[in-house]
């Protein structure tokens, strides 16, 4: 999900103090939209809560390994290609990106043999690709009503900044930068004393702005599973895993504005140069239960716990300025790190993500109670978020950091709501083949914006012998907004995001008999 700024609060809440997290870094990696899986998993549009005996049930449903009877090894590669549009102030805008990345890997080990009402234990152990962040996004158009530059002049009123000295060095991450490349400058009265400030990069001065933005975001985040699933008298299944998300993120991206038609007197362009990089692990656990009243009906239900990350952030920010000479011949630049002491902005903090619970049936199209005798099999989940329940916390003792992390989940209360999805696949079965399709709706998790996504998806499957191989095609189209910057007291102009993602999964899986 897309950055969306709230002046005021991200651009230091305390004089002197930067900090680097926002709402959606909590929103970004709560958010998960079901990009893991084998290629059955993916086919089945990320639905199988109640299915079992798939690999992927160490991730989605742990309780589904106690349907194993065999022990399996399965490795998942899969290539995404992403192609954005962006509208932003009725001007559109396409990027694209594409990566191969590996996903779901890893085996399965059943016990053999009856022990009383246990009919087998089975554990499992791998890795999967939770959410990947590899992505491009671009949008310019032309604005007559703001600049980026003018909350550098809210940070400062904010702040009751009215010493200059303290406007060019208390600010390292913001208004100092704009500040000393000249973006921003002292308004004088008649007697040399300051009694403001104001930037040359208005666009009432000329004819408007012409803003661009450019983002490169890549990273992803891969669990590390370790399960169980126990099955009691081929009824019940029950399962529990322990999994260690290892999270990394990173963003470059380049705002720009700039004045083509040359009727500023004092401006001609200036970049806002942004680098992110953050970095940790976390630590969930996924807890489940399979009821099987008949062969052909499954019920599941699966519960996870918050995740719990400790993350580390690496943040710089370049300022770029050609003010046509004004103060100094020639283009200005400074970086937070000419004000920081040479050191990039080192934030650690500890976040969590909301709890989750799924609610799952399975059909099973069958002429008798052997796998062998089915014939296909039709199954949905129902997966209920609030994404109001993700949290920062400080990694310190610190007032100001507990003060502002407070103040980032109060406001996350206000913008996050609770989320509904739902996934739905078949399966029909043909001897050795196998084709399946499905389709999934991740619901909206803002409460004034509008965004989703929805997936559709196919593929087709062969087993033979203890060998299967199964190719999966996923089209996902999401909707976002992206605020290049917001104000508070002027109209806040979001880009509009339609973001087409194409997914190749391919799963091959090998059958151990014991």
């Amino acid at each position: 999900m897309r950055r969306i700024f709230f002046t005021g609060l991200f651009l230091c809440l305390i004089s002197g103090l930067a900090f680097g997290q926002e709402p959606a870094d909590a929103l970004r990696y709560s958010y998960l939209t079901g990009q893991g899986g084998t290629a059955r998993n993916q086919a089945l549009g990320g639905a199988g809560a109640s299915l079992g005996g798939e690999f992927t049930s160490l991730f989605l449903n742990p309780a589904g390994l106690g349907f194993y009877r065999t022990s399996e090894f399965v490795v998942t590669p899969m290539v995404r290609a992403n192609s954005n549009n962006a509208n932003y102030l009725g001007e559109n805008s396409n990027a694209t990106k594409s990566k191969f990345t590996l996903s779901t890997t890893g085996f399965i080990m059943p016990t053999s043999g009856n022990r009383g009402n246990v009919r087998n234990v089975t554990v499992g152990f791998g890795i999967n690709r939770v959410a990947d962040f590899n992505n491009s996004i671009s949008y310019s158009a032309f604005n007559n009503q703001s600049s980026y530059a003018e909350q550098y002049l809210e940070q400062l009123t904010n702040n009751n900044v009215t010493n200059p000295d303290d406007a060019a060095q208390n600010f390292p991450f913001g208004a100092s930068q704009a500040l000393n490349t000249y973006l921003i400058d002292t308004v004088l009265d008649q007697n040399g004393q300051v009694v403001g400030y104001q930037t040359f990069a208005n666009p009432n001065l000329g004819n408007g702005l012409l803003q661009s933005m450019s983002m490169q975001t890549s990273g992803g985040i891969t669990d590390a599973s370790l399960g169980v699933g126990v099955n009691l008298l081929d009824k019940w299944y029950f399962g529990g895993s322990l999994s260690l998300p290892i999270l990394r993120y990173e963003r470059n991206s380049i705002y720009g504005e700039s004045d083509p038609t040359s009727t500023m007197p004092n401006f001609n362009f200036f970049n806002a140069i942004e680098s992110l990089k953050t970095t940790g692990v976390g630590v969930n656990g996924k807890f489940g239960v399979i009821y099987s009243p008949e062969p052909k009906v499954r019920i599941g239900l699966a519960f996870y716990t918050p995740t719990f990350y400790q993350l580390t952030d690496l943040y710089n920010m370049t300022i770029v300025a050609d003010m046509k000479g004004y103060g100094d011949q020639g283009p200005h630049q400074m970086s937070s790190t000419d004000l920081n002491d040479g050191q990039l902005l080192r934030s650690r903090y500890n976040m969590t993500t909301p709890l989750r619970a799924i609610l799952s049936g399975t059909y099973f199209i069958s002429t008798g109670e052997e796998v062998q005798q089915q014939k296909g099999f039709v199954t949905a989940d129902v997966e209920y978020v609030d994404y109001s329940k993700a949290a920062f916390h400080s990694a310190s003792n610190d007032e100001s950091y507990k003060t502002y992390y407070s103040s980032i989940n109060t406001l996350m209360d206000q913008m996050y709501g609770k989320a509904i999805n739902a996934r739905v696949g078949a399966e029909l079965k043909f001897n050795l083949f196998m084709v399946r399709f499905g389709g999934a709706y991740y619901g909206n998790p803002y409460q004034t914006e509008s965004a989703n996504t929805m997936k559709a998806s196919g593929g087709v499957g062969y087993r033979n012998k203890g060998f299967f191989l199964d190719l999966a095609y996923t089209y996902a189209h999401q909707k976002d907004v992206d605020y290049p910057y917001v104000l508070q007291d002027k109209p806040n102009n979001p880009a509009f995001l339609n973001n087409k993602g194409s997914y190749i999964t391919l799963t091959a899986g090998f059958k151990l008999q014991q």
